[in-house]
């Protein structure tokens, strides 16, 4: 009986072709019977690929369950992920924490923190939490501090710890400065170590260096570098410089809740605590601040939760649980460029216009 059904599929397969050959069949015809039929996801992603290459998107990778459904542009390649090095020191804090080794309500006066520009005794006050959150109430010159950020500062002691959230790089790289202070070694070795390795990232290996004035960024192979500005602060920025493939990779084990290959990696609880909105940030589309994400709250409009943390506008990396989606998008802004943010926003619709069921 089987053989026989071998038999006829060979039979029909053969009829089939034989029938191509015939120079009066419709060549329409013989293509839609040769080539399947496209789905409309494929064809829309097809469309969005067209797009991407329109815009100065530099690569852009959508994966689901650990794998890469669509990819533009080398996603191997590295560069700076600018902000979104916030998201990257969340996983650390969240080990280190669970470890007992970061106390998350110690001051910054228990911790012997202070800056070029001596803290007052109201600001030292300030919680490893606060400063997570970026509600410290510290608003002093920091490093990589952009024009936007200084244009959005309250003045010194307008409001005390935890009492405003404010975008702050201070806050961040003071975060920094802490985890290296008490684990004793740096962001980017632990990275390595606790996240980039156990899930198998590519192209990250831990290697840092310190940059000057003189650095020319885009000649870097590094996979991160300080940058210190002391006549704002002695706390540096640590960039991240990352391929969009590890950094879907590490938006995935958010997802996962933690989990990679069944290891716990990351607690669950850790992942709610940080992707809880503690600040709003946009009343109009309801997102918020956890700490070091951006959340998108949900709401009688929008019932699914999911968070992000973008760079300079233009970098992004989305986590969308309620569709199974990691999102990253990229532009090489290492190099002179040229993208619209607003295109940003046509990129995010136009895939979840492909994606949705």
């Amino acid at each position: 009986m089987i053989l026989n059904s071998i038999r006829l599929g060979l039979v029909a397969s053969t009829f089939l072709l034989s029938s191509f050959n015939n120079t009066d069949y419709p060549a329409h015809l013989q293509a839609q019977l040769i080539a399947p039929k496209m789905s409309e996801q494929t064809l829309k992603l097809n469309e969005l690929k067209q797009f991407l290459g329109s815009t100065g998107t530099s690569s852009m990778v959508l994966m689901r369950n650990g794998d890469v459904f669509f990819e533009f542009g080398d996603i191997h390649e590295k560069h700076t992920i600018h902000s979104i090095r916030k998201a990257m020191l969340n996983s650390l804090y969240g080990i280190y924490v669970e470890r007992g080794v970061i106390d998350l309500d110690a001051t910054l006066a228990e911790l012997g923190i202070d800056d070029s520009t001596p803290l007052t005794a109201t600001e030292k006050k300030a919680t490893v939490r606060q400063l997570l959150q970026s509600r410290s109430g510290i608003y002093l010159p920091s490093a990589a501090t952009s024009e936007g950020m200084l244009a959005a500062m309250p003045p010194r002691g307008e409001f005390k710890p935890g009492e405003q959230y404010v975008y702050n790089n201070w806050d961040f790289n003071v975060a920094g400065a802490i985890f290296e202070k008490l684990t004793g070694e740096s962001i980017y070795t632990a990275f390595h170590r606790e996240i980039a390795k156990p899930l198998g990232m590519q192209d990250f290996k831990g290697s840092y260096t310190t940059i000057d004035d003189d650095t020319d960024i885009s000649q870097l192979d590094v996979d991160g570098f300080y940058q210190y500005e002391p006549e704002k602060s002695k706390f540096p920025a640590y960039h991240f410089r990352m391929s969009s493939f590890d950094m879907a990779l590490y938006g995935q084990l958010f997802e996962n809740f933690g989990v990679w290959n069944g290891q716990r990696i990351l607690s669950r609880e850790w992942i709610e605590q940080s992707t809880t909105s503690y600040s709003v940030t946009n009343p109009y589309m309801d997102f918020g601040y956890g700490m070091l994400w951006n959340v998108i709250n949900p709401n009688e409009k929008r019932p699914n939760h999911a968070f992000f943390h973008t760079g300079i506008g233009v970098h992004m990396l989305g986590v969308y649980p309620s569709s199974d989606l990691v999102f990253v998008h990229r532009v090489h802004t290492e190099t002179d460029y040229e993208f619209d943010q607003n295109n940003l926003y046509s990129i995010i619709g136009r895939v979840f216009n492909a994606i949705q069921r």
